[in-house]
């Protein structure tokens, strides 16, 4: 006697799906599964307004199966915060409404999408548009501890807490689902918790609480300007651009003391940038930071750093050009264990618009591989 297949619907699910396809809440918002967008920066906005094909492109991705987009960086509304043509704006009356179209599209497409907001800091290079406006910083020294920009007073530290706080205002206002505050990798937040680079005397310098100040006055800002459950993440690294060993905690204990403000000021969820996200944060324990951060914290995190890829990220040029595709079973034994809540996808999702479903559907071994002549179009 031969015995029929169950139909596609009766079928045990993959391991994937039940692990990775689980809806997930984040204050008053309910992403369909555990799969986010990382924010990558693509530089397609000309003027700093985002077109119709980039709604296009964060659409592809939640018609793809990606549960929540995160997106590129996006500038505040100070004029220092800039550095790269072609990076959106999130402030300006044209730039708000391509942002508007572009959640709009992510949502017909069963997607959620939070801007990622984002000031250059120190890394902004002398030249950059406007003409000028030097960049600021917390001491005026670059990522080298090198003399670059300005150090800050204390009311151009008032002028940018407030501009993060009105793009968040504005990004509920435009139906977005959540905010990111962009503060790793040495930008203008991340420059403020560093002790290489933040060499104040005053109160936003010194021990580690007094560096996360300024970190911990915008967070308390946006929530004040959002919604109560409004979901406000922030996303935090050890490592910098083109300093991949540095630390602003050597130890769980440092970094619980950046972290409780900031969790205490507001945050809804911590998004914790790492290259690779297998390796171990701190000795004496197998979890990474993202696991760390959701340890210390008690609030759920989100882990990201070449998931589905055998290459790890080596900067925005791509100096590894080519990365092939990789299973994904440490990932989901990481998230069994509850580890972290949600897992941020980047390079690979630029490769492959589909991914998400490959992975829910344990069709990796069909998905695009990444080279980095992928990044000459967005597709």
């Amino acid at each position: 006697m031969t015995t029929m297949p169950a139909p596609l619907d009766e079928r045990t699910p993959s391991r994937a799906a039940r692990l990775l396809g689980r809806p997930y809440s984040l204050g008053g918002v309910t992403v369909r599964n555990r799969i986010a967008m990382a924010p990558m920066t693509r530089c397609f906005s000309p003027g700093g307004i985002p077109g119709e094909d980039v709604a296009a492109y964060y659409a592809r991705r939640a018609a793809g199966g990606v549960g929540l987009i995160i997106t590129e960086g996006t500038y505040v509304g100070r004029d220092a915060a800039a550095a790269y043509d072609g990076v959106p704006s999130f402030h300006g009356e044209e730039a708000l409404a391509g942002w508007a179209r572009v959640a709009e599209r992510v949502h017909a497409a069963g997607g959620r999408i939070m801007p990622q907001l984002w000031h250059t800091g120190v890394a902004r290079p002398d030249g950059s548009l406007p003409e000028g406006v030097p960049a600021e910083g917390p001491s005026g020294v670059d990522l080298n501890g090198k003399p670059h920009g300005r150090a800050m007073t204390a009311a151009d530290i008032d002028a940018v807490v407030a501009a993060f706080a009105q793009a968040a205002a504005d990004a509920e206002r435009l139906g977005f689902d959540g905010v990111e505050l962009h503060g790793a990798h040495g930008y203008l937040i991340d420059s403020f918790l560093w002790s290489v680079t933040n060499r104040r005397t005053d109160a936003y310098g010194g021990d580690v609480a007094s560096r996360a100040r300024f970190a911990t006055e915008i967070v308390a800002a946006v929530r004040a300007a959002v919604s109560p459950d409004f979901p406000v993440v922030f996303r935090l690294s050890q490592w910098k651009s083109e300093h991949y060993d540095a630390r602003i905690a050597g130890t769980p204990e440092e970094l619980e003391q950046l972290l409780r403000p900031l969790a205490e000021a507001g945050v809804t969820a911590f998004h914790a940038s790492t290259r690779r996200y297998w390796l171990p944060e701190f000795e004496g324990s197998d979890l990474n930071l993202a696991g760390w951060t959701k340890k210390l914290t008690g609030l759920p995190s989100i882990t990201v750093g070449s998931v589905g890829l055998d290459k790890e990220f080596t900067g925005p040029e791509g100096r590894a050009p080519q990365s092939g595709v990789t299973g994904i079973d440490l990932l989901l034994d990481r998230l069994e264990r509850d580890e972290f809540d949600l897992v941020a996808v980047g390079r690979a999702l630029v490769a492959d618009p589909e991914w998400a479903a490959k992975a829910l559907a344990d069709e990796l071994d069909g998905a695009l591989p990444y080279d980095v002549s992928q990044l000459t179009t967005l597709v």
